[in-house]
């Protein structure tokens, strides 16, 4: 049977259930005026932020950190200081990016003051360039304030637009002198910039604070290594002006050297000032000595006795030069030992390359140096950081490793005195004629070289200080001076025009695709034979304007000859009713119905009746929404007899209720009378199969218009006289989920030989899936149903809102 085989082919369809990717593609092109618009905003609100947003440029400077490995050897009189053998490339560019050091760079520059003008929605940084300069006495680097200038002429400036807190009038003060604003004591300053174009021009003058200027450049200064073991650095900064970023980083470098040397100073400094004071005390010991000796040779009166004991004294002298080796050693130690206990402490630089201990101690003094140095520089007053803590635990431990060193070495020179002494008495023993004013000579005159070679060493080593603090140099080397592009690097026109083009392109894709995937409308014919099985006959194209329409009479849009895609649609779908056999017999009552009111049941009866009629088959139209009655007002024939009265009164004949539809001669229409109190009641008695039975006989088809299932009890009650039931679907109103129900009353068969008419579509709108089209590209069709009211025409904007659904 043909059903049959339309089932197969609707259980066929089910397979294939995806979409196409070129059906994607076509259901976001026929939306193609909200991408139009949506480009035209992103890509015009972009470019509008391009238009606003101030230039930035970047300008590069490459630097070198001086090592022994990269620096020429200097000839130094001393050992080469260990705290510049052990420079750390990591750690310098970690000083480099120390916000005091941005501090002191901004205050030099005066970075912190700022000098714009407004050109179309740009702001320009003018920095140099600027007609004006402003000096607001009384200000620190905490402060902040805003005013505009004007120049005015040669010799005056308009002061306006103060801040949001201060809305004091506009003030004219002249060049060159210190004049009384809401501001402070402001004094303007012409620049060589300062020329008549410059008239009337707007300068726009802000104070920042320091800490937010430093914020600022440190978010913008970038320092890379150029290779991992090189000691070569790029530094790189950007800025509103290329100028200001380039002396940025020349001054940054200049500032940082400065705070170098002078670190390295200060220990010269220390140095020298202790050498300073131990030669006053070995001048004044010398002298006692000398004196001493100038005594005992007056009371010898001049005789020499160390001829006496000539023979002994050779040995004596050894043992006595040996001793005066280690006196030094101990007094040079002892020195030490006493600048550590008495002058050292409270976190002083300790004294170095002295001579006074041995070189593994004066390593350890040259690293607590270089340690003490470092901490002071990271601590800025803040010792509650931790990497402050531990250079102090690291620095005590230091501290104490050098008393220790020093009180070993002092230990080690006693033991070897003693030792020297022990033998010089074992000498001395062996010449007790000598007499004892030449033993006290004798020791006199030790102390003398004593003293006298200690004297002499520190006068040696403060030349060599004052050398080695004349011969300091840089730790960084400029190698490339400061440079870059004097085209901005931001922002890019085409690329932040792009961007707003792909956003204004993706963004509706995104949309549509989230409302096509969300969408649980009937669409098309695949929505439905995907889901279910009962059997689709045909598809009802929407007529967007009906006005446009010449109706035949009413609603009957159709008409024998039309070649328009709705008559066609009702054509098909009158073909497929015929092959809608029951027991090989061809349906004669047709009786459509729906879900609810507003899906075009009744225009679709009154449109399929009139085509039925272009076969030259006779036709009744019935309507049987007794409780409505929608079809018989549509057709203006709400009055008079009709089926209530025939149904109610066993007296009236076919003939009393049969009115001509005007629209052919073989085309009667049965209009329901008067609204029943009772139509359930109406429909259960016989006369309705009575009805019915006197119309198969005269009538070729009998088109009945019911009512919507599971509103009311009607349409179950009305199915026993039907052959074929025509459930209409008004595309994009039903629930996809409601298809299920459909499918039930298919399977239970309570409706008899159901099936479908997908009322609605949009021709002319985005189509995916399959389907049957009708090949003549019209986008006319038309439906009705209940509860539905003439609309206004809508404008443009209405028209590119998503219709809904």
């Amino acid at each position: 049977m043909k059903t049959n085989l339309q089932e197969e082919v609707n259980q066929q369809g089910k397979g294939d259930s995806s979409i196409n990717i070129l059906d994607i593609l076509k259901y976001l092109l026929f939306h193609w005026k909200w991408f139009l618009l949506s480009i035209w905003i992103f890509g015009t609100y972009y470019y509008y932020q391009y238009s606003k947003t101030p230039f930035i440029y970047s300008q590069s400077e490459t630097v070198m950190i001086k090592t022994p490995a990269n620096t020429q050897a200097t000839a130094r009189l001393t050992r080469t200081n260990s705290s510049y053998n052990s420079i750390s490339v990591a750690s310098e560019i970690l000083q480099l990016k120390s916000k005091e050091l941005m501090r002191q760079t901004i205050e030099r520059i005066n970075a912190d003051k700022s000098y714009t003008v407004e050109k179309g929605l740009r702001t320009y940084e003018l920095y140099k360039h600027s007609p004006v300069q402003v000096e607001v006495r009384g200000k620190v680097g905490s402060d902040s304030y805003a005013f505009t200038i004007t120049p005015v002429d040669d010799e005056m400036v308009l002061l306006s637009a103060w801040t949001k807190e201060n809305q004091e009038p506009a003030i004219k003060i002249p060049l060159n002198k210190y004049v009384k604003t809401p501001v402070g004591e402001i004094l303007v300053k012409p620049t060589i910039q300062y020329v008549p174009s410059s008239f009337g021009d707007d300068i726009r003058v802000t104070k920042y604070t320091q800490g937010d200027m430093v914020g600022y450049f440190m978010g913008n200064l970038n320092i890379t290594q150029l290779e991992d073991d090189a000691s070569l650095l790029r530094i790189t900064a950007e800025d509103a002006n290329p100028d200001r970023a380039a002396d940025l980083i020349t001054t940054l470098i200049s500032v940082y050297n400065e705070v170098n040397l002078r670190d390295k100073n200060q220990i010269a400094i220390n140095t020298a000032d202790f050498i300073r004071d131990r030669l006053t005390i070995m001048e004044d010991e010398l002298g006692i000595v000398e004196s001493d000796i100038e005594r005992l040779r007056t009371a010898n009166q001049g005789i020499d006795v160390n001829s006496a004991g000539q023979m002994y004294v050779s040995d004596v002298r050894q043992f006595q030069t040996e001793g005066a080796r280690v006196e030094t050693d101990i007094k040079l130690a002892q020195m030490m030992r006493e600048y550590l206990k008495t002058q050292g402490e409270g976190g002083d630089l300790i004294p170095n390359n002295t001579g006074l201990v041995d070189a593994s101690v004066e390593n350890q003094i040259a690293e607590y140096n270089y340690t003490l140095l470092r901490r002071n520089r990271l601590s800025d007053g803040n010792t509650a950081n931790p990497v402050i803590q531990d250079l102090d635990r690291a620095l005590s431990a230091m501290r104490g490793n050098i008393d220790r060193a020093v009180d070993n070495a002092l230990t080690g020179l006693d033991i070897k005195r003693n030792n020297i002494f022990r033998e010089e008495r074992q000498a001395r023993s062996k010449a007790l004629q000598i007499p004892e004013k030449q033993r006290a000579m004798l020791s006199v005159e030790r102390q003398q070289k004593v003293k006298e070679e200690l004297y002499l060493y520190l006068l040696n080593k403060r030349e060599e200080n004052a050398l080695n603090q004349a011969m300091t140099e840089d730790n960084i080397r400029i190698i490339d001076p400061a440079s870059g592009s004097r085209q901005p690097i931001y922002p890019n026109m085409l690329r932040k025009v792009a961007m707003g083009v792909a956003i204004g392109g993706m963004l509706p894709a995104v949309i549509l695709l989230l409302l096509l995937m969300l969408d649980t409308g009937v669409r098309g014919r695949r929505d439905i034979e995907d889901t279910i099985s009962v059997p689709f006959l045909g598809e009802i194209p929407l007529v967007k304007d009906r006005s446009k329409r010449k109706a035949v009479s009413g609603d009957i849009l159709v008409s024998r000859t039309g070649r328009d895609a709705l008559t066609e649609a009702f054509r098909i779908l009158r073909t497929n009713i015929s092959f809608m056999t029951k027991n090989e017999v061809a349906p004669k009552v047709i009786t459509l119905t729906s879900f609810g009111a507003g899906v075009g049941k009744t225009f679709s009866a009154l449109n399929l009746s009139t085509t039925l009629s272009f076969l030259d088959k006779k036709v009744a139209i019935l309507d049987l929404d007794l409780r409505k009655g929608t079809l018989s007002s549509r057709m203006e024939v709400n009055y008079g007899r009709g089926v209530s009265h025939y149904l109610a009164d066993a007296s009236l004949t076919l003939e009393d209720i049969r009115y001509e539809s005007g629209v052919a001669d073989n085309l009667d229409f049965y209009p329901i009378g008067a609204i029943a109190p009772n139509p359930v009641e109406l429909l259960l008695g016989s006369r309705l199969d009575q009805l019915l039975l006197e119309l198969r006989n005269r009538y070729d088809y009998v088109v009945v218009d019911g009512v919507p299932v599971g509103v009311v009890a009607d349409a179950t009650v009305v199915d026993r006289v039907s052959d074929l039931t025509l459930f209409i679907v008004r595309a994009g109103r039903m629930d996809k989920r409601q298809l299920p129900e459909i499918e039930k009353l298919y399977k239970t068969g309570k409706l008899s030989h159901l099936a479908i008419v997908l009322n609605g579509l949009k021709l002319g709108g985005p189509r995916y899936g399959y389907g049957y089209g009708y090949g003549y590209g019209y986008g006319y069709g038309y439906g009705y149903g209940y509860g539905l009211k003439k609309k206004k025409r809508k404008g443009f904007f209405q028209r590119l809102l998503p219709k809904k659904r």
